[in-house]
C-alpha cells in the first residue's frame, strides 16, 4: 500500500495548488512513466516466479544477478534516451501547451531514477520469491517515506518538477537498503560467473520475462489510452479520471501484495509436488482481496465529499467525480479476480497463457468500447471499457485454469516414485 499512498500525497500536495495545470500536468506526464515503470513490472514479478522455484544458495544468486543485469542494461539505456523518449512521448499525448510543459518538467526530474526503479523491481521480487516480506516492507517505508518527505519540501517552490525529483531520489534511497541487506543475506559463490550466462539458464529466464512484460505493456496501454482518451474531452474529464485512478491503483497495489504472495506460494508448492494445495490457496486469494477492493470501493462511493476532498479543494472538480465513481465497484472487484488468476499463472511460470489472455481482452474488451467513447464524447463509455477489459481478461484466465491444474497434478503424478 506505501506505493500508491505515496501517489496519493503527490496528488494531494498538487491538488491543494492554486495552478491545476501541475496537478493535470503530472497526470498527462504519468502516461509515460505507466510505460516505462509499470510495464517494466515484469522484472518484479518474473524474478518472483524463478526465485520460488530456485534451490537455495548459487542457484538464488544466480537469479538476482541476471535480473539486475537485465534491469540496470533497461535502467541506463532510458536515461540515454531520455529526451527522444521525452519528445516522442508528449508528441503522442493529447494535452494543452501549459499541461504538456508541466508535464514534461515532471518527466525530466523523474527519470533520473530509472535505474533505481527497475532494481527495486528485481530486489523486491526476489525477497518476496524467498518470503522476505520484512525486507521489502522495510524498502518501501523507506523509499515512500522519502519520498512524502521531499515533498513536502520540493513541489511548493518547484511545482511538478520537485515531484518528479523528489520520486527519483527516494527510489535510490530504497535501492541502497535493498542491496545492503542483499548482500548480507547471501554470500559470494565461486562458480556464480560461470553459470550466470548458460544458454539454457539465460534462455529460460528471458522467456519468462518476456512474456511477463508483454502483459505489463498490454495493461498499461490500457490505462494510458483511457488517460489519453480523457485528455481528448478536455482538461477537466482528465483531472477527474486521473483523480479517480489513483483510488483504483490504490486498490490495485493493495491486492497485488496478495497477489505476489500468491505467486510466491504457487511457485513453492510447485516445488515441492504440492498441486492439490494450489487450488484452495486461489480460492483463498480471491476471496481476501475482493473484500479489500469492495471495500475501498464502497467507502469511496459512501463518503464521496470527503474521500474527494483529500485529492483536491476544487469543489467543481469533486463534483464532477460523483457522477462516476460508481464505476470504481465492478472495476476493483474485477481487477482483483484478474490479478488472483495471473498470481496462479506466474507462479507456474506460464507466462504464454498470460500473455494471450492479455492481448485478447485488450483487442475484444478495451478498444471497442473506448472507441465508442471518444466518438460520442461520453465519459461513461471510456469507464466502462476499462471494466470490460479487467472482466474479460478475469474470464479468459479463469477458462484455461481447470485445464492447467489438471496437467500439473498429471505431472506430479507420473514423476512420484
Amino acid at each position: 500500500m506505501m506505493v500508491p499512498l505515496a501517489g496519493l500525497v503527490d496528488t494531494a500536495f498538487l491538488g491543494h495548488l492554486a495552478d491545476l495545470n501541475q496537478l493535470a500536468g503530472v497526470i498527462l506526464g504519468g502516461i509515460l512513466f505507466d510505460y516505462l515503470y509499470r510495464i517494466l513490472k515484469f522484472l518484479r514479478s518474473s524474478t518472483i516466479a524463478l526465485t520460488a522455484s530456485a534451490p537455495e544458495g548459487e542457484a538464488l544468486l544466480t537469479v538476482l544477478l541476471r535480473s539486475l543485469m537485465v534491469a540496470l542494461t533497461i535502467g541506463f539505456s532510458i536515461l540515454l534516451l531520455q529526451y527522444p523518449i521525452c519528445n516522442l512521448g508528449f508528441a503522442l499525448i493529447a494535452g494543452s501547451p501549459d499541461l504538456e510543459a508541466s508535464g514534461v518538467n515532471y518527466f525530466n526530474g523523474r527519470v533520473w531514477g530509472a535505474p533505481a526503479v527497475l532494481g527495486n523491481f528485481v530486489l523486491i521480487g526476489w525477497f518476496l520469491g524467498q518470503e522476505k516480506t520484512a525486507v521489502v516492507l522495510l524498502m518501501s517505508l523507506v523509499g515512500n517515506g522519502v519520498n512524502i518527505i521531499l515533498d513536502y519540501l520540493m513541489i511548493n517552490p518547484w511545482g511538478s518538477g520537485g515531484a518528479g525529483l523528489a520520486t527519483a531520489i527516494s527510489q535510490y534511497c530504497a535501492f541502497f537498503v535493498g542491496v545492503i541487506i542483499a548482500i548480507k543475506t547471501i554470500g559470494w559463490f565461486p562458480g556464480v560467473l560461470n553459470s550466470l550466462l548458460t544458454e539454457v539458464g539465460f534462455k529460460q529466464t528471458i522467456t519468462l520475462k518476456a512474456n511477463v512484460l508483454i502483459r505489463f505493456l498490454v495493461l498499461i496501454s490500457v490505462f494510458a489510452i483511457f488517460t489519453n482518451l480523457s485528455a481528448r474531452l478536455g482538461s477537466n474529464f482528465l483531472t477527474e479520471n486521473g483523480l479517480l485512478l489513483q483510488i483504483a491503483l490504490l486498490s490495485q497495489f493493495t491486492i497485488q501484495g496478495i497477489g505476489m504472495t500468491t505467486q510466491t506460494l504457487v511457485g513453492r508448492l510447485y516445488k515441492e509436488g504440492e498441486a492439490q494445495q494450489m487450488l484452495p490457496l486461489i480460492q483463498i486469494s480471491i476471496i481476501f482481496s475482493t473484500t479489500i477492493a469492495l471495500l475501498i470501493g464502497l467507502i469511496t462511493v459512501a463518503f464521496p465529499k470527503f474521500v474527494f476532498s483529500l485529492l483536491t479543494n476544487h469543489l467543481e472538480i469533486q463534483t464532477a467525480m460523483e457522477s462516476y465513481d460508481f464505476w470504481l465497484l465492478p472495476l476493483l472487484i474485477f481487477t482483483a479476480v484478474a490479478f488472483m488468476l495471473e498470481g496462479y499463472f506466474i507462479g507456474l511460470k506460464e507466462g504464454t497463457i498470460l500473455r494471450n489472455s492479455s492481448i485478447y481482452s485488450f483487442l475484444w474488451g478495451f478498444l471497442p468500447l473506448a472507441g465508442l467513447g471518444v466518438y460520442y464524447q461520453n465519459n461513461h463509455l471510456l469507464w466502462a471499457a476499462l471494466t470490460l477489459y479487467m472482466l474479460s481478461l478475469a474470464i479468459s484466465l479463469a477458462l484455461q485454469l481447470p485445464q492447467t491444474q489438471r496437467l500439473v497434478s498429471a505431472n506430479f503424478s507420473e514423476t512420484a516414485p
